[in-house]
């Protein structure tokens, strides 16, 4: 029943048209509402997919993230400003805020303008660093634009990303073939040693980044604020509770200009198309929740024995109980939820521990529905009574995290539950000494009771020897 009731469920979810799982309402923030004709077709595909967008300037006077303790917006794009603060209602603890109430933000980045330092705060908090030359870009004498950076070779063209580790969903580059995406006149960031921050784009190892105003003629290396695959051009930080913060680099990238532009790494080469556009489309839905979220439907513990009642998610077991363990995944992809497939040479995981864990098993598919795989496994209790949890500990980058908890107690073995000791062969010599103990004592009871007393009238003589 259970299982008709949610594919039923899911049916009519993927029937329905969504544009986020986290809403739609987005908050454009930039320096004049007239700039937004420069990023006209970025807006039109994110109209195209229902987003109802507001723009307001940092300095607006109705601009407000929350209201009554309530978000007003689910996303926040932050395109350049040549201010240097946001006003008293873009603060860092209100951004922070916002990203601990599941609020998603997109920060596009220029060299030519500087950074606010709202979102400087936010971003070294997050362990994002940006370099502290505020005229500084990334620039790259090998892997330039030889049409339009013929001389500073500040335009960058680099291929689309692609998988480096097992696990990690192929969102960006699929599709691409052999165009480019144009990096022009940005800005690197470095990346901290945390698990939440995970590069999208990284620069080529001939970049570095420069400030063009210093005028010298040689780069000192130790004056460097990165080079190479230290700077990352496209960076994305996932929270804890799955609220997604992404930082591109170059704002430019996302103008008209350079959508569908055509561009020529070197000389010799063939004229190619830019990528930027789709690229530009999977990073926003990326970080707006319309791509690469995860949830769990269902999931469903039982008795795996003959016999045993066929209850569904009982409140207890016993030592030594098979149990059969099923959990439900879908995936949102754009406007309808699909199953989720387990990327190749990765598993799903499910942990049966009490402090630590006494199993863990890889999942496998059991079946796969129209908006849901289901994933099952089957295993013994542990001899041991106490308080144990199904844990289902799914995290990988670019895919929401899964952290699903069954709390279940697993008593011992009632006295009528344990086998005769006859059962069992191991206990066959106790029994044996137990029995001849027996034996043994009843022999000599009724030997001494059957045994002829001495006469007692009769007298004994006995005879002295010397």
């Amino acid at each position: 029943m259970r299982t008709l009731l949610s594919f039923l469920l899911l049916a009519l979810a993927s029937a329905v048209a969504a544009i986020s799982t986290s809403g739609n309402r987005l908050l454009v923030v930039l320096d004049d509402v007239a700039d937004k004709a420069n990023y006209s077709k970025f807006f039109a595909d994110l109209e195209e997919r229902e987003f109802k967008i507001t723009y307001e300037t940092p300095k607006s006077d109705s601009l407000t993230l929350f209201s009554l303790g309530e978000r007003t917006y689910d996303h926040v794009l932050f395109l350049p400003v040549r201010t240097k603060g946001l006003g008293p209602n873009l603060t860092p603890k209100t951004l922070h805020d916002f990203v601990n109430a599941k609020g998603n933000i997109l920060l596009a980045l220029s060299a030519n303008t500087t950074t606010p330092t709202s979102l400087i705060a936010l971003l070294s908090e997050l362990d994002i660093t940006l370099p502290t030359d505020r005229n500084s870009l990334v620039v790259d004498h090998f892997n330039y634009d030889i049409t339009s950076a013929t001389d500073k070779h500040d335009v960058l063209l680099l291929p689309p990303p692609k998988p480096t580790r097992a696990g990690i969903k192929d969102f960006f580059s699929e599709g691409a073939g052999t165009k480019l995406i144009a990096f022009p006149r940005g800005v690197g960031a470095v990346l901290g040693n945390g698990q939440l921050l995970n590069p999208i784009l990284r620069a080529p190892r001939t970049a570095y980044s420069y400030n063009p105003k210093e005028q010298v003629e040689a780069v000192n290396g130790d004056d460097l604020f990165a080079a190479g695959q230290q700077l990352s051009l496209v960076s994305t930080m996932q929270a804890r509770n799955n609220a997604r913060v992404t930082v591109v680099g170059s704002a430019e990238m996302l103008q008209d200009k350079w959508f569908d532009a055509s561009v020529t790494k070197l000389d010799g080469q063939p004229v190619v198309q830019t990528f930027n556009r789709e690229f530009a489309k999977r990073v926003s839905g990326w970080t707006f929740q319309e791509i690469g979220v995860l949830k769990v439907n269902w999931v469903e513990h039982h008795l795996e024995e003959e016999g045993a009642p066929n209850d569904s998610n009982p409140e207890m077991y016993r030592v030594k109980n098979n149990v059969s363990y099923t959990i439900s995944l879908s995936e949102f992809a754009w406007d309808h939820w699909i199953g989720f497939n387990v990327p190749e040479h990765d598993e799903i995981q499910l942990e049966f521990s009490m402090l630590s864990p006494f199993h863990r098993l890889n999942l496998k598919e059991e079946s796969h529905r129209l908006a849901a795989v289901h994933y099952h496994t089957v295993f013994t209790t542990p001899d041991q009574h106490g308080i144990f949890n199904f844990m289902v500990n799914y995290k990988r980058p670019f895919l929401s995290h899964i952290e699903e908890k069954n709390t279940v107690p697993v008593r011992h073995m009632a006295h009528n539950e344990w086998p005769r000791s006859y059962v069992i062969s191991g206990a066959w010599p106790w029994i044996a000494g137990l029995g001849s103990t027996v034996v043994g004592f009843l022999g000599f009871v009724a030997l001494w009771m059957y045994s002829a007393p001495v006469d007692a009238g009769k007298k004994v003589t006995v005879k002295k020897t010397q």
